[in-house]
């Protein structure tokens, strides 16, 4: 629980502890010594009380008329002193709890909390023998409390005063040396999700200033490192489109006219041949595969290199490979949504666009098993997205891009975009995401 508080919290809550503890240990030094100091300073007044009362009885004893003596001495006192005759017959003489006559408004609480010492004392008054009463020395303690009650409020004072300064003094102290830390976390948290061109901010101590530099410097190179990643990836996707349009090439013009040729001869055979007879079942057989071969060809030419984008748009050539989809899979319901801005794209990102959607849609055809199928092709804010969803049964955990999706998730990433799968809502989606300004018009050199 400790290691799950703040910083700052961390800082202060030992200081606030050390403070409270300070301020409890003065209170029991208080209660301690208070009593001790209490008796001390009323104890020569009591020996004075027991001196008075002394000389009091030798005069009275020497005196005529002891009880004219007595009354003159008592209209002498002040009535204010804590020194007073107490007659007999007014009683026992007061205890020690009503020593505390004024407390002068400290609280009763406090003055329950300190020891009150008994610092009362009676001295027997005698007239030949007789006891007619006490001297009695009774003080008043009210200022002796107040004063121990303004030292504790001092000192509650003071420690207050010092916890709110110590603890502005190291929030402030440690928000100064957080900030830098928590600008290099934020750093490192955009360096690890890819961003590396908004620098880390350099400040705080020498210390933390050189890992913010060291930071920044990691930033430059994993940089330098993902553009040259970028640039390779670039060139394989070049290698691999001009290969493809090189295969395509020879296969439209050198197995395309051999297979005409075999399909026109065939055709003539047949009908040199007789109606029937096992030959003409041969040839019709041969005819038969020639054409299958024909078709195959044309489907390996779409696969290898898609012409058709450059003279009818990519929007166009969507929605034709959309209309294939349909009538290779009649029992799958294919609903699509094609922005008509698509037009505007060409070269490699349209390539890469129309790969993306063919390669979902063949995974579709080969695994899903799925029922329904929705495209959707879309340019907002200078990013074109493509996600294409089914509701079959997903992909297996350990295996989330096969071998076609790869390749289209490297020609992704050659164009700065993002490829994704995911299952959710009992959907399989296949999401890209690519730049469109930067890239719309880039050649991929070969």
């Amino acid at each position: 629980m400790w290691r799950r508080l703040p910083f700052r919290t961390q800082l202060i809550l030992p200081l606030g502890v050390s403070f409270a503890a300070a301020l409890v240990m003065g209170a029991l030094l208080l209660q301690i010594f208070a009593t001790g100091q209490l008796a001390d300073e009323n104890e020569p007044r009591r020996r004075s009380t027991m001196m008075v009362a002394t000389v009091l009885n030798s005069t009275l004893q020497a005196s005529d008329n002891p009880q004219q003596t007595l009354e003159a001495f008592i209209h002498s006192m002040d009535n204010a002193s804590d020194i007073q005759f107490h007659p007999v017959e007014a009683g026992p003489a007061p205890r020690a709890d009503d020593a505390l006559r004024n407390p002068h408004g400290v609280p009763r609480w406090f003055v329950d909390l300190l020891t009150i010492p008994d610092v009362n004392a009676a001295s027997p008054v005698t007239i030949k023998g007789k006891h007619v009463g006490d001297i009695v020395f009774r003080p008043d303690l009210s200022a002796d409390l107040f004063e121990k009650w303004v030292g504790f409020l001092a000192l509650t004072g003071l420690v207050a005063v010092l916890t709110g300064v110590t603890g502005i003094i190291v929030y402030v102290s440690a928000g100064s040396a957080l900030r830098p830390l928590q600008d290099l976390g934020a750093g490192l948290t955009r360096m690890r999700r890819g961003d590396y061109a908004k620098p880390i901010p350099v400040g705080g101590p020498p210390e933390i200033r050189q890992s913010c530099e060291e930071a920044n410097a990691l930033a430059a190179t994993l940089a330098q490192l993902s553009q040259d990643n970028r640039d390779l990836l670039h060139r394989l996707v070049s290698l691999q489109d001009n290969e493809r349009r090189d295969l395509a090439r020879e296969l439209h013009d050198e197995l395309g006219p051999l297979l005409f040729s075999i399909r026109a001869g065939t055709i003539a055979l047949i009908e040199a041949m007789p109606p029937s007879g096992h030959l003409g079942n041969s040839a019709q057989e041969v005819l038969q595969s020639v054409e299958a071969l024909q078709q195959t060809n044309r489907r390996i030419l779409d696969r290898l290199r898609p012409l058709y984008i450059e003279e009818l748009g990519l929007e166009t050539s969507v929605q034709t490979l959309l209309r294939n989809f349909r009538r290779q899979a009649p029992h799958i319901t294919l609903t699509a949504t094609i922005d008509p801005a698509l037009d505007r794209i060409d070269g490699p990102l349209a390539q890469t666009v129309y790969r993306v959607i063919q390669e979902a849609l063949t995974n579709v055809l080969r695994h899903a098993r799925a029922g329904n199928v929705h495209v959707q092709a879309a340019i907002a804010c200078d990013m074109l997205a493509v996600e294409v969803s089914d509701d079959g049964g997903g992909f297996p955990a350990d295996n989330a891009f096969g071998r076609g999706l790869t390749g289209m998730h490297e020609r992704v990433r050659a164009l700065s975009g993002s490829l994704s799968l995911l299952r959710a809502d009992e959907r399989t989606y296949v999401r890209c995401r690519l730049p469109v300004g930067e890239m719309r018009d880039a050649p991929i050199s070969g």
